[in-house]
This record gives structure tokens, sequence and C-alpha cells, in this order.
């Protein structure tokens, strides 16, 4: 079955009726984690709203007041996942999200202009393709595809776009009708019923698709390549891309980027690269001299630590500009003691880096204590306790929870 969604892509509003409403769940992921949400599962008799498969993402919007958040496909049924039952029998007005739906289109549409010029001018099939939320990429059957390979395919396919070539969708009944018409016929779904949709370029692409394009190449407006890397699979690279509205979108990012740039850097923009450069040479220098004053002051404080007589229960020692290294540095330098050693290092009230080191009962001890005053993760490995902290304002209550700890052992 075609749907209405592929039989005029630009259409935003339908009416149909609801054949069937089950419940059922739908699993997503929300950033990186699986959720499971409870709705119900809706067919139509028609509809616009487009189900995933292609390579192209589902299409978003609202069947009567019901929020559709997924459209799967189902041999030749359209299945709606909503948050509100629906009534069998009743009318469905179904609205697209349009936005969503026509970036799809134009990077839809993009891709096949895009494989079919890399295919004609260098031999390299497509054999994938990802349309992402931000960036889409083709796979493409080569080891590499170069800068200049990059440049010469997008000067071309924009240069298409300003001819506005025609974008049509011829449909078939079934494989044999199409085989002298020089398509490709394999990629069908196991399940695929009905109609067989081919999508035309005029004089440049002949392509079986079932998902939602442009009329016009023109429509596309234009077709940015970011560059490449390498697929997963041997002897593959993945071509990224931008098309239409997402290369406005991402230029109006870069011209803010910039304008924010110019305002820190305090210079005009076209010199940027230079005054970054620059920068990042004397960050270098500052650090390798830091690293050098940091080297001597590890020397200098445990030369006063061991200076100390006696010798005290515990000992606390804090350097905001140092890294964790520092802790470590001190500690060999100091070399064996039994004094309670607790060292940090990072921001006086935030995040930082602690290690306490002394007799292994006494850190085992105290441990648990410490990582909850400063709301820390880490691990006791024999007597050193290392952990990351997000609460380093905690420093006073640790030393306070120390002095009281090691008061208590003198009682004893």
């Amino acid at each position: 079955m075609v749907f209405k969604c592929q039989s005029d892509s630009f259409l935003k509003e339908f009416t149909s009726k609801v054949v069937s409403c089950n419940e059922g769940k739908l699993v997503t992921v929300v950033d990186g984690k699986e959720q499971t949400l409870n709705g119900y599962e809706v067919i139509l008799d028609d509809t616009i709203l487009f189900p995933e498969g292609g390579g192209q993402p589902a299409d978003h919007g609202v069947i009567n007041d019901s929020k559709v958040l997924h459209v799967k496909r189902v041999a030749d049924k359209a299945i709606h996942f909503v948050d509100k039952p629906l009534k069998v029998g009743d009318e469905a007005k179904q609205n697209v999200n349009w936005v969503r739906r026509f970036d799809h289109m134009q990077q839809h549409s993009g891709q096949h202009l895009l494989s079919a010029i890399i295919e004609r001018d260098y031999g390299f099939d497509t054999v994938s393709w990802y349309l992402g939320e931000h960036v889409s990429y083709i796979e493409l059957d080569t080891p590499s595809f170069d800068s200049k390979q990059i440049e010469s395919t997008e000067n071309k396919v924009n240069e298409l776009i300003q001819l506005a070539l025609k974008v049509t969708v011829e449909v078939y009944q079934s494989i044999e009708e199409i085989k002298d018409k020089n398509v490709d016929i394999g990629g069908l779904p196991d399940d695929h019923v009905g109609d067989i949709r081919v999508v035309k370029i005029d004089g440049i692409d002949n392509n079986k698709c079932c998902g939602t394009h442009v009329t016009n190449i023109s429509q596309l407006q234009v077709i940015k390549l970011l560059g490449t890397e390498k697929s997963k699979r041997k002897n593959k690279v993945l071509l990224h891309f931008l098309v239409g509205d997402r290369v406005i979108k991402r230029l109006d990012t870069c011209l803010n980027r910039e304008s924010q740039l110019t305002v820190l850097l305090k210079n005009n923009a076209v010199e940027h690269v230079n005054l970054v450069d620059k920068l990042l040479k004397n960050v270098k220098i500052l650090t390798k001299d830091l690293q050098t004053v940091l080297k001597e002051l590890v020397v200098f404080e445990a030369a006063k630590f061991k200076a100390i007589s006696p010798q005290p229960k515990y000992y606390i020692l804090h350097r905001k500009e140092a890294e964790a290294d520092f802790m470590q540095s001190f500690i060999k330098e100091v070399g064996p003691t039994d004094t309670l050693l607790f060292l940090s290092v990072g921001d006086d009230k935030t995040t930082g880096n602690i290690l306490m080191r002394g007799t292994e009962s006494v850190v085992s001890e105290l441990s648990e204590k410490v990582l909850e005053l400063l709301n820390g993760k880490g691990v006791v490995k024999q007597n050193c306790l290392n952990a990351k902290v997000t609460n380093m304002k905690g420093r006073s209550k640790v030393a306070t929870y120390l002095n009281e700890y090691f008061k208590k052992l003198d009682l004893v």
C-alpha cells in the first residue's frame, strides 16, 4: 500500500478512519538510557504520518488530540504509537509535524542526489545511509574519499540544485514491472506487501524508495559536505552531510560562535585562527613553567612536613592549582611515615581530587565518612584512598572530623 504521506509528501493535514486501537509499549532511548513508554497502537485506513523505513525516521504529529510519538510499518500497515486511545470507526484528523517532515524530505532527497553523483563520477556505491537528528551520512563502498573528491562533488550537486530538476514518483504493482526500468530491485523488506515506489530525479537518478521527498531539487536549497570518517566495516567510509535548512542553522550557529569569539579575543574574526594559535603556544609555555614550579613546590612541601617534630597524627595539604599527580609526587617525596596524610587538589569549593594515606585500618575506617562529607567517589587500596569529589568546601568538616577522631584515639 502507498500511504497518503507517500503519494503527497507536502500534505500537512488529512482525515481518515480509525481501524483498530490496542494497548502497546514503545521502547525509546532518552539521554542514552532506554525507557519503555505505555500507550496505544493505532491503525488507520490511510495516513500522512510516515512510518520509519528506508533509512528515514518516523514522522511525529497528532491524531485528533492524541500525540503521535512513533510510526512503524508492518507489512502493508502503518502502526501509530499514541499517548491516548482512539475509538474504532471514528474520524481521525491527522496533523504532521511539518518542520520535522520537511527536514527529513530535504535530507532524504539530498541523499539520493549525492549518492547518484558519487556513483556516476567515481563508481562508489552507497551501501547504507543514516538520517541523524543533526547530521546525516552515507556509507560509501570505498576505503577513502579525499578532499578533492569532496569539493568536486559538493560543487556538482549544488550546480544541479540550481537547475531545478524535477523529482517524480512512479508506482509499480510488482517486481516484474520494474525489471526493465533500470531500477535496482534488491533491498525490499522481507515482509513487503503491495506496490513498489520508484523515485526519479530527472536525468540523474532512478531509485526504489519508500520515503518522503521534495518535488524539485531546488527545494533542497544547498548541500554541504562535512568530511569523512572510517566506517566500522572494512574498506568503507562515512561521508557526513547537511541539506537545506540544516545548512542555514549550522551557519547561524557558526556566526554566533564567531561573534562570541570576537568579543572574547578582542580581535577581528579574520584573525581568530592566528590569535588562538598564539594563545595555545603561550599556554603550552606557561603549563611547562607551572609543572616546573609544582615539582619544586612538592620538594618544598615535603621538606616542610618532614621538619615537623614530633610528627603529627594527621596532616592536611591542599593545592588548588595542582593536578592529581602532585599528590602522588608528595607521597613519594615524603616517604614512609606513620602520619595520616590527607591531600587534595582542585577548586576550593567544588570539584577536585583527594588522596588519603595512612595505616590500612585507619584509612578503611575513615574513608566512608570522608567521601560523604566531600560528596566523592573513590576506592581504597590497602592503605590509600583515591577519589574524585564535588564538594571541596567540605574540607573544613573533614579537618574537624579527623581532629575528633584522633582525639578519641588518644583518650583510649
